[in-house]
């Protein structure tokens, strides 16, 4: 069973993507949330994470920056972007920086267990 953090400045779409994931039958045990880079940073420090879900958008700490900084302190877990950017650049970056994949807003429970199924 994996755990899995999601890094969302709105807790609406934390809860979307939390039930989404439990709806996709994916085998996950524990959903922890963080509400931007800053409070993802510190579940990653104290947490056992499987799987990352991050926004790009948020306030204190984007997406890209959240990206960096998990790296470089050598969390291996994959991370996978959702997002409504439709901007390619960003999510090029976003690959460039570390990430796994990316999911757009919005998804349905099928769509993330395609996605995330061969991650877990």
């Amino acid at each position: 069973m994996a755990n899995v953090l999601i890094v969302d400045d709105s807790s609406t779409m934390r809860k979307i993507i939390s039930r989404s994931l439990r709806q996709a039958g994916l085998p996950i045990d524990e959903i922890f949330e963080a509400g931007d880079g800053i409070e993802g940073l510190n579940v990653l420090s104290g947490k056992g994470v499987d799987l990352i879900l991050s926004d790009i958008n948020m306030p204190n700490m984007d997406g890209l920056e959240f990206i960096k900084q998990a790296r470089a302190n050598g969390h291996k877990a994959p991370i996978v972007m959702i997002t409504t950017e439709g901007g390619e650049d960003i999510l090029k970056e976003a690959m460039n920086n570390g990430a796994s994949d990316s999911i757009k807003k919005p998804f349905t429970p099928d769509q993330l267990h395609e996605k995330l199924g061969g991650l877990l």
